[in-house]
């Protein structure tokens, strides 16, 4: 789904070299995002011809899809025309446009809608988190990490993206905040103990592998800990999460800063 949070002629197609290995392995599974995903995998083979270096970037980073990279690169026929893949490189940055404003969060925390259109206080509505230990899982830039830090004791950002992670420790050493920690985890393999936080949050995390991601939080949750899903703010219409609703969690709406529905959850954990 387009959301427009990057231009794609603005950005290099070395942008692929700061993506993560699940970042790959998902981007050839899926075939991308563009609302053509068979234009988008021919721009993908043109745009890899014309750029061996994240070519063999993207076969080491990410082994166990180096046979379908070459498989991508031997189904069209090379181009030479500079204009014709640069104009492959626009697709394909297009259609990872989430990756791709990842690997520039400064930019990330101005385009992205479900940042600057969205207020601290729908997170603070959902749970108390005066003296709790808590996790954010997916953390992306910190909108809610640095949220929370504001009334919990300690909070721990688990974040997949290198850039995203260095950024948050940016802005820690920036402003001395002193109670958060960022470490790497994916939101299916949390590096934490069973039963480890007061209050575990997500916000525009879970929906790939619903069975495996909550099951995971649970885990890693005290028992009468909370479960949060708190997205931010959006241009479009976001559905509820059938999901959610069907696993016993509490559902809230409120129409948000661009008079869109949004709708947060959260469920207390019975162990």
């Amino acid at each position: 789904m387009a959301q427009q949070w990057i231009n794609p002629t603005e950005n290099s197609f070395n942008r692929l070299l700061l993506l993560e290995r699940f970042q790959i392995q998902l981007m050839l599974e899926v075939g991308g995002w563009y609302k053509d995903k068979s234009i988008w995998k021919e721009c993908l083979a043109v745009a890899l011809q014309a750029n061996p270096a994240v070519s063999w970037y993207l076969k080491n980073r990410c082994p166990e899809c180096a046979a379908m990279i070459d498989e991508i690169l031997q189904s069209t026929p090379p181009l030479s025309n500079p204009d014709t893949i640069r104009q492959a490189e626009c697709i394909v940055l297009a259609g990872i446009e989430d990756f791709v404003i990842y690997s520039t969060p400064e930019q990330m925390v101005i385009n992205c809608d479900f940042i600057k259109g969205w207020c601290k206080e729908h997170l603070y509505d959902l749970v108390e988190l005066t003296g709790k230990i808590v996790l954010d899982v997916g953390a992306g830039a910190g909108r809610l990490t640095f949220a929370a830090a504001e009334k919990a004791a300690w909070v721990y950002a688990s974040e997949p993206v290198g850039t995203l992670r260095e950024y948050m420790r940016d802005i820690i050493a920036q402003e001395s905040i002193s109670n958060v920690r960022v470490v790497d985890g994916l939101v299916t393999a949390l590096p934490y103990a069973n039963d480890h936080f007061d209050v575990v949050m997500s916000g525009h995390v879970l929906g790939c592998h619903w069975v495996e991601e909550l099951r995971e939080l649970s885990r890693v949750c005290k028992p009468c800990g909370w479960l949060i899903d708190c997205p931010g703010d959006s241009q479009i219409d976001i559905p509820p999460k059938k999901e959610l609703l069907a696993g016993g969690w509490q559902e809230f709406h409120y129409v948000g800063s661009y008079g869109k529905s949004v709708y947060t959850y959260r469920k207390q954990v019975s162990k």
